[in-house]
């Protein structure tokens, strides 16, 4: 039979390299290999007890029925609290807040109810590998905003100016952030934010802020996280991304949520209602109260994970900087590390293969050493010079993989 095609939107996107990576790895597993990944973000520890509880029990009492779209109003009403009590973001009720499948989904309605053809994403690259296909499916462009190690990943209050135009529709941030492991700090974002509020007020009236905060709460060297959408100059034009994955240890689980308070963010709210109703309608009902107990009952959980992921922030950076060549900043929240690897471009592997790129790099660590690393060219930028290096894992799985890592680096000639 002759292929009857794929519509050209199918074909444009490019899949996740995270993703790629992670199965190339268990595709190897199977064969009996010993891989140590380093590729996925996700958190090795199980989701907390009283979370489970909470499943089990609306399970027991049969809440296996459909739910409202954007989640039932106790648990839409527990984010609406987090928000205004944690994050002192004013005005937000539980008609400002839509819950949805991750925080990834959360972010895709966003791009699809704010985004009209050829409208622009000021987008600080490198970046999360999914946020530019998304403006890519909803129709938009992206333009980026290249930053580097030396400034930490982060874009300046002039480059964020000299980047808007009228067709600004959304600045994108994420802090802390994927892949780079830095953050901005309160100051940094309130300077951004006063660049955002003076463009909305001139050339860029659509201009609002897409504020991606899954990594809040994964914090090191006693950092504190801002939430931009708490600064009263943009708070009403700020649309705050959260979920429970990382913080929470639920990957699986599939809990995001996005809020924005005011009129427009009522307004917001209801057309990703709209969208979401036709795409996957809400979250199994059972999990809805497990959403009010992990924000009003799980913080001594939360921390412990957090003190465990800044011990092994601590340890991946003190071996990796005993290993030559290695160029990085320092993990100020998220878990991943992401170093500079292009002084290894021209080198060759074991199998006298030149390593050109991010890509060959990682491919020989996986190939020789059985150690998975995601390449960085997929998150745009000076990425294409990066590897990323998910730390959420066991020490001993750290120190096991710094081992074939220095090892690794050691054969290259």
């Amino acid at each position: 039979m002759k292929s009857a095609g794929l519509s050209t939107r199918a074909q444009a996107v490019r899949p996740s390299a995270t993703l790629a990576v992670a199965q190339k790895a268990r595709t190897m597993r199977a064969r009996g290999v010993d891989v140590l990944s380093f590729a996925a973000g996700e958190p090795d520890f199980v989701t907390p007890e009283p979370i489970r509880e909470a499943t089990i029990r609306a399970l027991n009492e049969g809440l296996t029925h459909y739910a409202p779209t954007l989640g039932t109003p106790e648990a839409r009403a527990a984010v609406a609290e987090k928000l205004t009590s944690e994050n002192m973001i004013p005005g937000l009720g539980l008609e400002h807040v839509a819950i949805g499948v991750g925080g990834k989904h959360c972010l895709y309605l966003a791009m699809q109810a704010l985004l009209d053809p050829g409208e622009e994403v000021l987008l600080p690259v490198p970046s999360w590998v999914s946020y530019a296909p998304q403006v890519q499916l909803a129709g938009g462009t992206v333009v980026p905003m290249p930053t580097t190690g030396e400034t930490g990943f982060k874009v300046s209050p002039e480059q964020l100016r000299s980047a808007i135009s009228p067709r600004s529709r959304i600045f994108l941030i994420n802090s802390p952030s994927n892949p780079c492991g830095t953050m901005y700090s309160p100051e940094e974002l309130r300077a951004l934010a006063e660049v955002v509020a003076e463009a909305a007020a001139s050339m860029a009236p659509r201009l609002v802020i897409v504020s991606d905060e899954i990594y809040e709460k994964i914090l090191y060297g006693g950092r504190t996280h801002l939430s931009i959408g708490s600064i009263n100059a943009v708070a009403q034009r700020t649309v705050t991304i959260n979920g429970l994955s990382k913080a929470y240890a639920m990957t699986g689980w599939r809990v995001g949520y996005s809020a924005c308070p005011g009129d427009w963010g009522r307004e917001l709210i209801a057309a990703i209602g709209r969208l979401q109703s036709q795409m996957t309608s809400g979250i199994p009902t059972f999990i809805m109260p497990a959403i009010r107990v992990a924000l009003e009952s799980c913080d001594a959980e939360v921390q412990r994970m957090a003190d465990a992921f800044a011990r092994r922030a601590e340890l991946i950076e003190r071996r990796l900087r005993q290993i030559p060549g290695m160029r990085f900043p320092s993990p100020e929240g998220a878990f991943y590390v992401f170093p500079d690897v292009s002084d290894f471009f021209g080198k060759k592997d074991q199998s006298g293969h030149e390593i050109a790129s991010a890509i060959d790099f990682a491919d020989a660590l996986l190939t020789e050493q059985a150690m998975a690393v995601v390449p960085g060219d997929d998150f745009g930028g000076c990425g294409e010079n990066h590897i990323r290096i998910s730390f959420a894992c066991s020490e001993d799985q750290i120190n096991a993989g710094m081992d074939r890592f220095a090892e690794f680096i050691g054969s290259l000639g």
